[in-house]
């Protein structure tokens, strides 16, 4: 007899509905896969391992048998990102950017070590922090995970311009020449404008310290040829996930530009610090949707990002236009998918971002620079990429920052937001 399942298909095609037809998905963190990506994810390579590397003729890589079909997949994805991003090496095999951070800090660092990172507090990820896996990594017992503490780990902040979205390129290298740290992390979270990687890498070069560039929420941008190529300015490596501006299923990425040496040392050790150190099969099944978005961010990805950026651009105007104070205004608002709204005129970051999540605007609630409680911010993240991919252009950015103004001011929209979308559910530059 069939176990019942109908109330579990119940909730899937409501959050099927909700989010693909309903809601104006502005999570800066996500998107939309097409449907090309979403018709191959459910295969058999979903319940089989392939620990290792492919098999090829010459050599026997893998610690099971069965795995001819995804050894050729993931040969393609390796090859594909390599010839894509234009680097010398590239591991698809980690499941998230943060599983590809972790494997990074297993690589390359230990206890003692010093590292510098952007904080929290002007935008770093999370894995970057203390109590990541990059603080726990190179703590020691006893050690305090607050940084500047006695006897705590070696974590050290890059300096940022009076703004905070900017950092100060003079004291970042300073700081480097001072610390001469294990690894240097660039790329943020809250991520508006590129970063100075070709003067840090210099520094970091001439001192032979790894240039890790985080890219999780950009790689689509990068690839795209439209923000900023962290390889030609010198770094070393870039971490992404797969799923944000670049428009796959949720994996993760190392691409590497190592050459001499020394460096290919590093990515032995990456290697390692994959598997076993960080998994150890990696969701098989999304690999063949990862090759169709690759082939969809080379065909597609300057347009589609170029559009993602416009559409940023627009709705900061927009939003300003409405009396909602938009962040790094001297600078345009943003250079990225990505734009940072203070709401403290209005209420709490948390209470406005649950208003407009009920009114049917799904963002996030965001530490904007000067908070100091992630719990209690006072601002919204908000990215455009999303609904960019569904067609929305710079006209209905000034549609949408009417709305967020109505619900943020105490209003209600979710009728005219529901009329919005529903204009616009088609999946674009596939």
């Amino acid at each position: 007899m069939a176990v019942e399942i109908s109330d579990v298909l119940e909730i899937v095609e409501r959050q099927n509905r909700w989010r693909g037809q309903e809601t104006i998905n502005l999570i800066a963190s996500e998107n939309v896969q097409s449907p090309a990506v979403k018709q191959v994810e459910c295969n058999d390579f979903m319940g089989r391992y392939a620990e290792g590397h492919p098999n090829t003729s010459d050599t026997d890589n893998r610690y099971y048998e069965g795995t001819r079909y995804i050894d050729e997949i993931e040969s393609m994805a390796t090859r594909e990102f390599i010839k894509l991003a234009g680097c010398e090496q590239a591991d698809v095999r980690p499941i998230s950017g943060n599983a590809a951070n972790t494997a990074v800090a297993l690589a390359l660092l230990r206890g003692g070590d010093s590292v510098i990172v952007n904080s929290i507090a002007t935008g770093g990820h999370i894995s970057h922090a203390p109590i990541g896996v990059v603080g726990r990594r190179i703590q020691t017992r006893g050690q305090s995970l607050i940084p500047g503490k006695d006897n705590s780990i070696s974590l050290h902040y890059w300096p940022t311009t009076p703004d905070g979205y900017h950092l100060d390129t003079e004291k970042c290298v300073a700081l480097v020449d001072q610390v001469r740290p294990k690894l240097v992390m660039l790329g943020k979270s809250l991520f508006l404008f590129p970063e100075p990687v070709q003067e840090i890498a210099a520094c970091c070069r001439g001192l032979g310290i790894p240039v890790l560039f985080d890219g999780a929420h950009v790689l689509g941008l990068i690839l795209g040829g439209q923000f900023q190529n962290p390889f030609s300015e010198g770094a070393h490596f870039i971490n992404a996930s797969t799923h944000k501006t670049f428009p796959g299923p949720q994996r993760g990425v190392i691409l590497g530009n190592l050459k001499s040496d020394e460096e290919l040392k590093w990515w032995r050790s990456i290697d390692r610090g994959v598997m076993p150190g960080s998994s150890s099969s990696h969701h098989l099944h999304t690999l063949p949707g990862l090759v169709i978005a690759l082939r969809e961010v080379r065909a597609h990805g300057a347009a589609y990002v170029k559009q993602t950026i416009a559409n940023a651009k627009a709705l900061g105007r927009a939003l300003k236009d409405e009396g909602v104070q938009v962040e790094a205004e001297e600078f345009g608002f943003t250079e990225s998918h990505q734009l940072a709204v203070n709401v403290s005129n209005f209420g709490p970051g948390k209470d406005i971002a649950r208003s407009l999540a009920d009114n049917d605007i799904i963002l996030n609630y965001n530490m904007l620079p000067g908070d100091t409680d992630a719990r209690n911010p006072s601002g919204l993240r908000i990215g455009v990429q999303e609904m960019t991919r569904y067609g929305m252009k710079e006209g209905e950015m000034g549609e949408l920052a009417s709305l967020i103004k109505a619900v943020i001011s105490g209003g209600s929209a979710q009728e005219e937001v529901n009329r919005l979308r529903s204009r616009f559910t088609e999946v674009l530059f596939v």
